[in-house]
């Protein structure tokens, strides 16, 4: 049974008033009051981020627990335990004495067990006639039992806090997942709209998510991205309430192309033509030797605001153009045949320079389509078409190979 009156520790450990109000609050257990030793200790390793514990203090802990014979911790159970430092040592997977006395003193100060030192400092129990713990003289657990009902309260609100930040991370990767395509849709759908100004603001909210973010940077960057995400939705109810699909003179135009590769005014041919009734075609397959990657970027520099990590090998070139084409309203198998036909090096280029000239071009996938036939019939050479492009943007530079 523990005196009432507040232990002072052995040697040269001071006295704190922490010590005292942690000695005065393990004297105010309810009469009867018990908890199972290992569901306490679960959730000081749940909760320790809120209770201030570190995990090797932890270990130690979980040491001094197995030398308390019951399974519940309550005062009729007694509430010390007593083991020396080498016998806690070796329930503590051999840690150094040194690095023990360091976490038993974690523990004293963070009043999770108090400490009640004999007068020579030793840790022993004197025991009755009978059998029974008279006096003991080692670490109390009283606290765990006083305390237990916040600890229970910091794992619940860890749990919480973890499950809220799950929660939070799916509804970005899900606002992230339909933004992307639901633009990739409008732009291959041809609905109207600033599609490019749309992207860069979504690519520069999820490009500024940070690798560890807390809760609340996740929720602000949540409410940036459940906005865009309505503006993109608006947008496109927009259109399909202005769009009449029973319209054949509209129907009619989209089948159109316009054979003058001069005009910026050509219209995407129609993407239900099967490829069964495509005759056979000779590849062009124009190999880019005279055109360093360096060049074409100096013509073409807005292409590498559309690449994630840069533009360095012609390999990046080319994934950065193939996403750029559904920005421009290219279909896949407008793109597919230039590839085919021009060899994907040069279509690649094409479509950089296409996407230099966006704003004067108002059909990107009927223009490439244009290109793709000329290439074919070998009239089109991708050189002028980039020299044009650096001319465009004030530089002069020099062919090489």
């Amino acid at each position: 049974m523990e005196s009432g009156y507040a232990t002072t520790p052995f040697g040269r450990r001071p006295m704190t008033l922490a010590l005292v109000q942690a000695n005065t609050a393990s004297r105010k257990i309810p009469e009867g009051a018990a908890v199972e030793k290992w569901q306490v200790y679960r959730w000081l390793c749940e909760g320790k981020t809120i209770i201030g514990v570190g995990d090797r203090a932890l270990a130690v802990l979980s040491g001094l627990l197995s030398f308390y014979p019951d399974d519940q911790i309550s005062e009729e159970n007694g509430l010390m335990v007593y083991p020396s430092n080498a016998q806690l040592s070796l329930r503590a997977h051999g840690m150094a004495d040194s690095t023990l006395r360091r976490n038993l003193a974690e523990l004293v100060n963070g009043g999770l067990i108090i400490r009640r030192d004999s007068p020579n400092g030793k840790r022993f129990a004197r025991k009755a006639k009978g059998g029974a713990v008279e006096e003991a003289f080692g670490f109390s657990l009283a606290p765990l039992l006083a305390r237990a009902a916040e600890f229970q309260e910091a794992a619940e609100q860890v749990r919480a806090d973890s499950r809220a930040l799950k929660l939070t991370r799916e509804r970005i990767t899900l606002h992230r997942r339909d933004i992307h395509k639901l633009v990739e849709a409008a732009i291959d759908e041809g609905a109207p709209g600033d599609w490019g100004t749309i992207w860069r603001r979504f690519r520069a909210i999820v490009d500024a998510i940070p690798r560890r973010a807390g809760l609340s940077e996740l929720e602000a960057i949540v409410a940036e991205l459940s906005l865009l995400h309505d503006e993109v939705d608006m947008m496109l109810e927009s259109f399909m309430n202005s769009t009449n699909p029973s319209c054949n003179e509209s129907q009619n135009e989209r089948q159109q192309s316009d054979s003058n590769t001069d005009s910026t005014f050509v219209f995407e041919p129609a993407l239900e033509q099967s490829r069964a009734t495509v005759e056979p075609r000779t590849a062009y397959a124009e190999k880019p030797k005279g055109f360093p990657i360096g060049l074409v970027l100096k013509a073409c520099p807005e292409l590498a605001d559309y690449a994630a990590h840069g533009i360095a090998s012609w390999r990046d070139l080319m994934i950065t153009a193939a996403q750029v084409r559904g920005y421009l309203g290219v279909s896949p198998s407008a793109y597919e045949e230039a590839c085919h036909v021009m060899g994907q090096e040069v279509a690649a280029i094409v479509i950089a320079c296409i996407l230099q000239r966006a704003q004067h071009i108002n059909s990107a996938g009927g223009y490439l389509r244009v290109l793709t036939e000329k290439a074919r019939a070998g009239q089109f050479s991708v050189g002028p078409m980039l020299m044009a492009a650096l001319k465009a943007n004030g530089t002069t530079a020099r062919m090489t190979g």
